[in-house]
C-alpha cells in the first residue's frame, strides 16, 4: 500500500537516486538554499554539498583539523548552518557558499563522543546545545559568549530546542529518559 508520502510502505519503495561519495557513516542531511541543495556530514570528517537530483557533490569540505560532525541545524533565516563538532565546538557556515564564519565559534560545552543536537532560537538571537555532562548551554549569537548554562539532565543532554509558538520555553531531552520543558 502506498502511504501519503508516495513511498510503498509494504516494500520500502524503490531507490531513485543514490549519493555515495562519503567514505564513512553519514550523520546528517540538512536542506539549504530554499531546499534546492542539501549538506551532508560524515564520520569521514567531511561536509559535502549536493544539488537536488544530482549524485555528484558540488562542494567538498575536508580539512586535517576537522572533526566528525554528528549534528547540524539551519538558522530560521536560512543564512547560517551551525555544525556541532566532536572537538567541543559549534562551527558556523554561511549557507550561500558554505564558507566557515570564523567569528562564530561556540565553545564551553563537552560533546566529544556524543551526538548532541544544537538549535537556533526562533529569532536567531541564541544558539543552544546539550552536553555530555547533562548541561544545557545557551550562547548569545552576536557575541558567541555563553549566555546561560544549567544542569538539565542526569547523564547526557542530547537535544535542546525552543518551542516555535512559545519562544520563551525550551525543551531538552537526555539519556535519563526524560523530556523537560523549561521556562
Amino acid at each position: 500500500s502506498t502511504g501519503s508520502s508516495g513511498i510503498n510502505a509494504e516494500y520500502g519503495g524503490s531507490i531513485i537516486q543514490e549519493y555515495d561519495r562519503h567514505l564513512g557513516p553519514v550523520n546528517t542531511i540538512t536542506f539549504i538554499e530554499r531546499n534546492i541543495s542539501f549538506v551532508s556530514t560524515s564520520d569521514d570528517k567531511s561536509i559535502r554539498v549536493w544539488d537536488w537530483d544530482i549524485p555528484v557533490d558540488r562542494k567538498h569540505i575536508a580539512d586535517p583539523g576537522m572533526h566528525s560532525i554528528p549534528s547540524c541545524t539551519i538558522s530560521p533565516t536560512g543564512k547560517w548552518l551551525a555544525c556541532q563538532s566532536m572537538d567541543n565546538k559549534i562551527t558556523v557556515f554561511a549557507t550561500q557558499k558554505l564558507r566557515v564564519n570564523r567569528k562564530k565559534v561556540f565553545k564551553g560545552h563537552m560533546v566529544a563522543g556524543y551526538a548532541c543536537q544544537c538549535n537556533f532560537s526562533p529569532d536567531s538571537a541564541y544558539l543552544v546545545s546539550g552536553d555530555a555532562d547533562g548541561r544545557c548551554f545557551i550562547w548569545d549569537w552576536k557575541t558567541t559568549k555563553v549566555y546561560k548554562r544549567f544542569k538539565a539532565h542526569e547523564g547526557v543532554c542530547g537535544g535542546c530546542t525552543w518551542l516555535p509558538h512559545e519562544t520563551s520555553k525550551l525543551l531538552t531531552c537526555g539519556w535519563d529518559g526524560k523530556i523537560k520543558l523549561w521556562d
